[in-house]
């Protein structure tokens, strides 16, 4: 599944969010590093979605 994140860069740090879950908020030291932040942050909320439901 695809998803769309908004990046922005803060001091020394990238922000980003994804737009379909904007709940979902990270950073990171490089866009890489976001980048993998976000994808975790996405799976721990699946996950606790799962199995909260």
């Amino acid at each position: 599944m695809k998803m769309t994140m908004v990046y922005w860069k803060e001091g020394k740090f990238w922000l980003g969010k994804l737009l379909e879950h904007p709940e979902i908020m990270t950073q990171g030291e490089s866009l890489e590093e976001l980048e993998e932040n976000i994808k975790d942050a996405c799976l721990m909320m699946a996950t606790l979605r799962v199995d909260g439901a």
